[in-house]
């Protein structure tokens, strides 16, 4: 089980990006996918995931500006990332788990997920 991020880089506060979690091994339909980040000395947080139902959740931080999808052709699982502000910066993962399943109340326990990837960074700057 192999999961890759990209899309991370440089933006200025207000604009967009777009990453992607690449899965290998898994078949991304079948698992729960969370994209969680860490910023610079503060914890982990979880910002969106996607159950094997499609249910979606999101952190309050990141409702409406954000979005995450899944793309069963590609295998990969996708956060669309608009309106960026400085404080969305960190370093975002991808984690996976085919036999938990995220409600409402703890869809963002890390814990839970198995498969994590490496990670990509997001800088938003002016």
């Amino acid at each position: 089980e192999q999961l890759v991020e990209s899309g991370g880089g440089l933006v200025q506060p207000g604009g967009s990006l777009r990453l992607s979690c690449e899965a290998s091994g898994i078949t991304v339909d079948y698992y729960s996918i969370t994209w969680f980040r860490q910023a610079p000395g503060k914890e982990r947080e979880g910002v969106s995931y996607i159950g094997s139902h499609g249910q979606t959740y999101y952190a309050d931080s990141v409702k409406g500006r954000y979005t995450i999808s899944r793309d069963s052709a590609e295998n990969t699982v996708y956060l669309q990332m608009t309106s960026l502000k400085p404080e969305d910066t960190g370093v975002y993962y991808c984690a996976a788990d085919a036999f938990f399943t995220g409600f409402a109340y703890n869809w963002w326990h890390a814990d839970e997920y198995n498969s994590w990837g490496q990670g990509t960074q997001v800088t938003v700057s002016s």
